[in-house]
């Protein structure tokens, strides 16, 4: 990979995914904050890497005539150019109010050795010689955008790179003669190697850079059935000390996509600086979610006597529920039941300082299975209970908990007559403890993942709830293949 394009997507552009056209009335459902000392490591980063890369710099052969008083006129050759060292020994990476991103190096060197030879009529001499090129700097701005498909591009919008500093030290037989005009030796090795390094710098951001930008997950999947949209809202917001990108942050079924029913609030991110990265994850984002899988029907389930454990006192059989409704035995004996449940609208994600919360309201009927197939409705029930949740991230998802509160049951119409609502109660709260919750846990443990590029993994991790939305953050390393 480009020296450039490494030394920055190693790390911060993992997360600084580039302005994408939307709609700016609207609030992001998440929040990407990168901090001053994300940036100072991605400037870091960019050492080592940009270092290594310059080494593999080719540089032409230079050759030119001379005249020199008394000795006349002859021609000069350097060839075999190797950079044979290098360090770079400081820099930084700023974001601009544009929303794009400055890098700076300076007080940095090259050296460089190869061979000369010089021909003057039939006489041919040779030597080598070392090139030691001191206090270079580089400066190089990067312009953010997007695609029409909302996928982040990136281009050098400008780059400049100067040489205070070169000295050439030359060994052989006509050192002497060489040494006469190493001014003008000097100044075409300054000239090539400043422009050989911004040359590098852009072809590495197009070539390298620009196709690490397309890893960006703009639609991830969750599942089967939903994805998250992560395409961006508007060009990221910087300030001296960090720079915040928004995301749309909505989750969507992939078959057929429709419009939400819910906003995204406004968020107000907390002053931290500890760690390089920070997401601020909307409420909306979860709710999205809610909406998506209610509307699928996911929510919604059934419970037949079979899907009961054999060893269970409870059994869901009109003989059982004689001790519910004494007339349910008379009216139908012998046959087996059926319980339908429907979450009546998609459970919201309540969040406040420190605590998260959903209470959603159900609806379950009972259904009696007649010896001919036809199943006979026989009563109706509402079921509320409160259930706390419990969010986590590990290196790229947010996975999920649900805690259950019990479950309080009201009776809304009986065909069988009155009947004890406390012992369906039991039955109820067994059956979601036991089955319906960790159905959905199993799924929120799958987690949905978080924008990054690849080979970006998260570490020192932190988890904050506020009200609105969920507060993470971390530092970043990016893993070299």
């Amino acid at each position: 990979m480009g020296a450039l394009a490494r030394a920055l997507l190693s790390t911060l552009l993992g997360f600084l995914l580039t302005p994408t056209p939307g709609a700016l009335g609207a609030n992001p459902g998440l929040v990407a904050r990168i901090t001053d000392k994300g940036l100072d490591y991605a400037a870091r980063e960019g050492l080592v890497v940009l270092q290594s890369e310059l080494r593999e710099i080719t540089l032409p052969d230079f050759t030119g005539d001379f005249k020199i008083k008394f000795a006349g006129r002859g021609h000069y050759e350097f060839h075999s150019l190797d950079i044979h060292a290098c360090e770079l020994r400081g820099s930084a990476l700023k974001p601009l109010a544009d929303g794009g991103l400055s890098l700076s190096i300076a007080d940095s060197f090259i050296q460089v050795q190869g061979r000369w030879k010089v021909r003057k009529s039939f006489v041919k001499l040779q030597g080598s010689f070392d090139l030691h090129v001191k206090s270079i700097t580089i400066s190089v701005k990067l312009l953010l955008g997007s695609e029409p498909s909302g996928r982040p591009t990136v281009t050098t919008s400008s780059c400049s790179s100067h040489i205070r500093d070169v000295g050439v030290d030359i060994s052989g037989d006509l050192e002497w003669l060489l040494n006469l005009f190493h001014n003008q030796i000097e100044s075409k090795f300054r000239r090539e190697l400043e422009t050989k390094i911004c040359e590098m710098v852009k072809e590495s951001v197009t070539s390298d850079l620009q196709p690490y930008l397309q890893t960006l997950p703009v639609i991830a999947e969750i599942d089967s059935m939903a994805g998250v949209d992560y395409s961006l809202m508007e060009a990221p917001r910087a300030t001296a000390q960090m720079l915040d990108v928004m995301f749309k942050g909505e989750i969507f079924h992939l078959n057929h996509r429709s419009s939400v029913a819910c906003l995204a609030p406004a968020l107000s991110l907390p002053e931290d600086h500890d760690r390089m990265v920070y997401f601020a994850i909307s409420d909306y984002v979860f709710n999205t979610a809610s909406l998506v899988y209610h509307q699928a029907g996911y929510l919604n389930f059934s419970v037949t006597d079979d899907m009961i454990p054999p060893d269970s006192t409870i059994r869901l059989t009109t003989k059982f529920f004689r001790a519910f409704a004494p007339q349910i035995g008379r009216l139908y004996p012998n046959m087996n039941l059926e319980l339908r449940g429907a979450v009546v609208q998609a459970p919201l994600l309540n969040f406040s300082p420190g605590k998260l919360s959903l209470a959603p309201q159900l609806e379950m009927e009972a259904v009696v299975l007649l010896p001919n197939s036809v199943k006979e409705p026989v009563f109706r029930l509402s079921v509320a209970t409160n259930v706390s949740a419990t969010l986590a991230f590990n290196t790229s998802k947010i996975t999920g908990f649900l805690n259950p509160g019990k479950v309080q049951v009201e009776l809304k119409e009986s065909k069988v007559g009155v009947f004890n609502v406390e012992m369906l109660e039991a039955l109820l709260n067994y059956y979601i403890g036991e089955t319906l919750y960790p159905k959905v846990n199993d799924k929120l443990a799958k987690g949905f993942p978080l924008p990054l590029l690849r080979r970006i993994q998260l570490h020192d991790l932190v988890l904050q709830i506020h009200k609105d939305f969920l507060f993470l953050g971390a530092n970043v390393q990016y893993m070299r293949v």
